[in-house]
């Protein structure tokens, strides 16, 4: 982007943040507001630069608090921050540990709990402090997880959108990285610049050199999340990552909880509302939009009326009623469901003896309400050409291919297999993980299986619901690395992540069954062992087995 392209960008956010904030219904109650840094100390006496906001205002005024380790956006925090001073509060932002004119060391996640507590503690203990809330999206929403229970009293209340505490969820799904969200990240916040060739980076073998090969220094916490490829590893279950998972159940005030279901936060954010306190959850919201990372609605084969996407709203409603006014919320999980326009509300997230519509995979790439012939279907999968994400729920970097996309025609690729239903009789909402379920065989001692479930609407268009993957290494939800004997039957289970999606009268079920989803996951090498480890590739022959005695299908879990 260039300097001009900036300052464009820039004038259009900041247009927008006045704009939204004068839709807000609240009025301006002061225009005259101090504005003041400082060098806020640090436990061990590294200084963190802080920024306050303060409408000139008597007596105690509520805070909002944000830590932050992107200064690129600072010309948004201060927006911000003015509008909701010019509305009667504070607003108080920290950058992280050296990151924007912060000192110390830049080294992600770890300082965040210490210098989080040192600085909440701070807060709360200004004279004119009244009830403090904590605003945070994605990593600005790990900086509020890590202190969520060791908060002072003046906190009543945080706001936590687009992350989860379960990081191993995140970083992995059985045994693939994802490299469009924390390569990407790495190479964006490496603590210097890194100026390789961002593909090229995410196929680099072996990867697990391809910081000091590619981007020119030895970068260990890196080394770390490409290596630990076990739910059950150490480093997902001691220091920060450990801590991060057990900090949900010890929460005592009401969170916001705000995903979106092409965030690729998600899985672990459904994780971490599972893992809230009881006393928490009576008073917390969890709500699941269409959107991605960003807030942008991306379902694109769908018009929407209520897709309330809005969520700096959102949040200064959510403050103003817990901090101005002494609310207290009740709480629930609101999720959008996609294809009928409407939120589904309820109070307990996994709904009980849910009935499941199951398509079998039959002849003729077929998909069955019955099981048919025994049949088999082969493709070869080669890494060195892998399939490209198009329509995807785990992206980052790559932004243009999230959501729900057009997708190409049945069979596109020599390497993936289309399979298509008749017309459905009826709407089929569904509400939960679909799953693909399947009989496969390959001639290597572990690969990889993608599935693609897709709505095919009546004019012919095909757009993307959900994928999974697996691996034999990992396969049916194993923690750790199980052996696979080559040209041999294994059932696998590829589970995908959450979604609230009504299928239409007349539109067809497809699936798509490949080996591959680049960049949304690490391509696999057809080598058994850790995949960062692995120095080459080679190709594999696949084989999907279908029709009687083999479990083949597809299975949705319908809303009743």
């Amino acid at each position: 982007m260039t300097e001009q392209e900036q300052l464009e960008q820039e004038k259009f956010e900041l247009k927008r943040i006045e704009k939204q904030f004068a839709q807000c219904g609240h009025p301006v109650v002061c225009e005259e507001v101090h504005e003041e840094e400082i060098m806020l100390p640090m436990e061990d006496g590294i200084s963190l630069r802080t920024i306050i906001y303060r409408p000139e205002l008597e007596g105690q005024i509520p805070v909002i608090v944000v830590r932050t380790c992107y200064p690129n956006n600072d010309y948004i925090y201060r927006a911000t921050a003015r509008e909701y001073s010019r509305r009667g509060f504070a607003y108080i932002y920290q950058y992280c540990r050296g990151s924007g004119g912060s000192e110390g060391e830049w080294e992600p996640n770890v300082n965040e709990r210490a210098d989080g507590k040192c600085m909440i503690d701070w807060v709360c203990g200004l004279p004119w402090a009244g009830n403090v809330g904590y605003w945070g999206c994605s990593y600005l929403a790990l900086t509020g997880w890590l202190i969520a229970d060791i908060l002072p009293e003046k906190v009543k209340t945080m706001y936590l959108t687009h992350y989860g505490t379960f990081r191993h969820v995140s970083a992995y799904k059985d045994g693939l990285f994802r490299h469009d969200v924390l390569t990407a990240w790495a190479m964006e916040n490496a603590g210097y610049p890194v100026t390789a060739d961002y593909l090229e980076s995410c196929r680099f073998r072996p990867h697990a050199e391809v910081d000091e090969r590619l981007w020119g220094k030895k970068l260990e916490w890196y080394r770390k999340w490409v290596t630990s490829t076990d739910a059950s590893d150490e480093y997902w279950n001691t220091g920060v990552w450990g801590l991060l998972k057990e900090i949900p159940s010890r929460v005592k005030v009401p969170v916001y909880m705000g995903e979106g279901w092409y965030d690729h936060h998600l899985g672990s954010a459904i994780e971490t509302y599972r893992s809230l306190s009881e006393e928490a959850k009576k008073k917390s919201k969890f709500v699941i939009g269409a959107w991605d990372h960003n807030f942008n609605v991306v379902v694109k084969g769908h018009q929407g009326e209520h897709f309330e996407n809005d969520d700096i709203l959102r949040a200064f409603d959510w403050f103003y009623e817990i901090l101005m006014e002494g609310k207290m919320p009740e709480g629930s999980i609101d999720t959008y469901i996609i294809g009928e326009d409407k939120w589904y509300q309820r109070t307990d997230y996994d709904l009980e003896n849910q009935e499941e519509y199951r398509l079998w995979l039959g002849a003729e790439r077929s998909l069955l309400a019955k099981q048919g012939e025994e049949g088999v279907e082969e493709f070869t999968f080669c890494p060195e050409n892998p399939v490209s994400t198009h329509g995807a729920e785990s992206l980052l970097v790559t932004a243009q291919e999230q959501g729900s996309l057009l997708q190409p025609g049945p069979d596109y690729r020599e390497d993936v297999i289309s399979f298509l239903s008749e017309p459905l009789e009826e709407s089929i909402t569904v509400l939960g993980k679909i799953r693909a379920e399947l009989d496969v065989e390959t001639n290597t001692e572990d690969t990889a299986f993608v599935v693609k479930v897709m709505e095919v609407m009546e004019n012919g268009e095909a757009y993307n619901v959900r994928t999974g993957i697996t691996t034999l290494g990992y396969r049916n939800r194993s923690k750790s690395r199980v052996a696979y004997a080559s040209d041999t039957i294994v059932p696998i289970t590829i589970d995908m992540w959450d979604v609230a999606w009504k299928f239409q009268k007349g539109s067809r079920i497809r699936i798509d069954i490949t080996s591959s989803d680049f960049p949304q996951y690490a391509v696999h090498s057809n080598y058994a062992g850790c995949w960062a480890l692995a120095a080459e590739s080679r190709d594999a022959h696949q084989k999907i087995h279908y029709g009687k005695g083999h479990i083949s299908s597809v299975v949705f879990p319908k809303l009743g």
